[in-house]
C-alpha cells in the first residue's frame, strides 16, 4: 500500500545525513525488513527500525532548515512520501494498486473559486450503490503545508478499509490564508457533503470525520462548529495525533524538542504562519482542549509515541470523557508522527489503520 505523510523538519539531528547521501542501503525485497544505516538518534533510543530507515532516507535528500525557507519553497521541497517510495523502489516491490476510484469536484462553497475536493469510492461497490458510508477527511501539515496527493494513501486506505467514500478537501492555506480560513472551508466542506449526499451516493446519516495532524484537528472542530450550527454531526471522529492545544511545553513537547518529523520549532512556525496571534489568543477551535465537547460523537485518537503532540492527544482523550464522549485512544510505541500512512513499511501502521476502520465501521453499522 502506498503511504502517506505530513512532512518531516527541515534541522539538524544526531544522525548524519553527510554520511547517508543516497540513503540506507537495502539488502531485502521485503519493506517490512528494511533496516537503518545509523544508530539510534539520541530523541529517539527505541525507535522502530524502520521507522529509523525513513528518517535516514528523507535526511538524505538534505533540504534546507525551516529557518530558511518560505511556506512557499517548503511545499515545494521534498517531502517525506517521496523517503518512503524510495525506500520501496530499493527493495524493487512495485507499490500495489489502489482499490478505488479516483475523482475531483469543486464544492460551490467558501471560497469564491470554490473547494477543490477529491473522491475516492471503493471498486467493490457498484458505480450505482448509493447508500454507502462517507469519510469527510483533512490533510495534515500545520495548516500551512501539503495537500491531497501528499496524504493520498491515508485516503485510499480508509476507503478501502471501510468499505466508504472518502472526501479530501484541499482547504486554504496559511500564511495567505490565517485563521478561520482552513477551518472555515473545511465546515463547509462538510456542509455540502451533508446536504448533497445523494449526490456523491452516499448515506447522509453516515457521515464521519478524519484528518491528521492539522487535519485531525480539523476533523474535531468541524463537529464543534456543526453543533454550533445545528447542522447534522457526524456519527464518528477519527483524530490521528490531532493538533489539540498552544502549549508547546507540554512533557512530549520537551521530550521531543528535536525529534523528526515534528518538534517544537517546527509547531511553533506552523502556528506563527496559520494563527499568529496563538501565544495571547485562546481559540477553542485551536486548542480543543478549551473547547466544549459535550454532544460529541465516538471519537477514536491515534497517537505516535515519538511525537510532541502525544501529551496533548491524551489530555483531549481525557476531556472527551470528561464530558460523557465514548472515545478510545492507543499509542503506538516506536513510531513518530505521520507513521499513519505508512502501512508500506511499518507493521504500526498497518495495526492503527485497522483500528481506525474497525471504529468507524462499528460507528457506521450502528446507523
Amino acid at each position: 500500500m502506498l503511504i502517506a505523510v505530513l512532512l518531516f523538519v527541515f534541522i539538524s539531528s544526531p544522525l548524519r545525513a553527510q554520511d547517508m547521501k543516497t540513503g540506507p542501503v537495502i539488502n531485502t525485497n521485503n519493506p517490512m525488513e528494511i533496516q537503518p544505516m545509523g544508530p539510534n538518534p539520541d530523541w529517539a533510543p527505541n525507535i522502530d527500525p524502520q521507522m529509523l530507515a525513513v528518517i535516514e532516507q528523507f535526511m538524505a535528500f538534505e533540504n534546507p532548515k525551516v529557518s530558511e525557507i518560505s511556506p512557499f519553497q517548503f511545499r515545494n521541497a521534498k517531502l517525506p512520501v517521496e523517503a518512503v517510495m524510495a525506500l520501496l523502489t530499493k527493495t524493487g516491490i512495485e507499490a500495489s494498486k489502489p482499490k478505488v476510484d479516483i475523482s475531483h469536484k469543486i464544492l460551490p462553497v467558501g471560497p469564491e473559486e470554490g473547494i477543490l475536493v477529491r473522491i475516492y469510492k471503493p471498486v467493490s461497490a457498484n458505480s450505482q450503490e448509493q447508500n454507502l458510508p462517507v469519510i469527510v477527511y483533512y490533510h495534515g501539515g500545520g495548516w500551512v503545508i501539503a495537500d491531497l496527493n501528499t496524504y493520498e494513501p491515508s485516503a485510499i486506505a480508509l476507503s478501502d478499509l471501510t468499505n466508504a467514500i472518502v472526501v479530501s478537501v484541499a482547504y486554504r492555506l496559511g500564511p495567505e490564508h490565517v485563521f478561520p480560513a482552513a477551518h472555515d472551508d473545511s465546515y463547509a466542506a462538510y456542509k455540502w457533503v451533508v446536504e448533497n449526499a445523494a449526490e456523491l451516493g452516499s448515506d447522509p446519516n453516515n457521515i464521519a470525520t478524519a484528518g491528521e495532524s492539522a487535519g485531525g484537528n480539523l476533523a474535531v472542530a468541524v463537529p464543534l462548529m456543526a453543533k454550533e450550527q445545528g447542522l447534522k454531526m457526524p456519527v464518528h471522529i477519527l483524530a490521528i495525533y490531532p493538533i489539540a492545544d498552544g502549549d508547546v511545553q507540554s512533557p512530549t513537547y520537551d521530550q521531543y524538542e528535536k525529534a523528526v518529523p515534528l518538534n517544537r520549532g517546527l509547531m511553533k512556525w506552523f502556528f506563527n504562519k496559520y494563527v499568529p496571534d496563538w501565544e495571547t489568543k485562546e481559540e477553542p477551535l485551536v486548542n480543543l482542549i478549551d473547547a466544549d465537547l459535550s454532544q460529541l460523537p465516538p471519537t477514536t485518537i491515534i497517537n505516535a509515541e515519538i511525537d510532541p503532540l502525544q501529551y496533548e492527544g491524551g489530555e483531549l482523550a481525557e476531556k472527551l470523557k470528561e464530558a460523557g464522549i465514548d472515545v478510545k485512544r492507543e499509542v503506538f510505541s516506536g513510531v513518530t508522527h505521520e507513521f499513519f500512512g505508512m502501512a508500506a513499511v511499518l507493521e504500526q501502521a498497518v495495526e492503527a489503520q485497522k483500528m481506525a476502520a474497525e471504529r468507524l465501521k462499528e460507528s457506521f453499522n450502528d446507523k
